[in-house]
């Protein structure tokens, strides 16, 4: 356990995340995900955690680790075609990990979502919180397009607003 990490988890506050995230990014993030559904039978779910809490801290909890538990606690995994794509943010990190249902894994490798978390925090760290999140949205958007395509009217099976933890 590294001390700086546990710093920067601590004093992340809920205010900050407001001041960073503000309704206004958040509607933004929601209506992306809404228009991005309907091209593609995928579905998405954006996530963002402030910091990890301090018995996950102790415990060494990665930021992959904790995606891989919202993915299931979130119920991401749980589409009728397994087509489930978390997008997670560790604020504290500025970290982001993605997360994609079995479905998807079979055609997409690790390296094209690490390549869009990269894309992400390289604008995180220029201060573009939500136009990092944008252009995650519409990258995953793509790969799903791309493989998972809309070929029937595709309910709408996770629900599309931004989840605050």
């Amino acid at each position: 356990m590294k001390l700086k990490r546990v710093i920067n988890h601590l004093l992340v506050t809920d205010r900050q995340l407001r001041r960073i995230f503000p309704r206004s990014t958040l509607s933004k993030i929601e209506a992306a995900i809404k228009a991005s559904e309907v091209v593609h039978a995928g579905e998405i779910r954006f996530a963002l955690e402030g910091g990890l809490s301090a018995a996950a801290l102790l415990n060494g909890q990665s930021t992959r680790d904790r995606a891989i538990e919202l993915f299931s606690q979130l119920g991401v995994w749980d589409t009728e075609d397994n087509s489930g794509v978390l997008i997670y943010l560790l604020f504290a990190d500025r970290a982001v990990e993605i997360v994609a249902d079995r479905g998807i894994n079979a055609k997409l490798d690790v390296q094209a979502w690490s390549k869009v978390c990269r894309q992400m925090e390289d604008a995180f760290s220029q201060g573009n919180f939500e136009a990092g999140v944008l252009s995650g949205v519409q990258a995953v958007t793509q790969h799903l397009l791309l493989h998972f395509p809309s070929e029937r009217c595709n309910a709408n099976e996770l629900p599309d607003k931004p989840v605050l933890l």
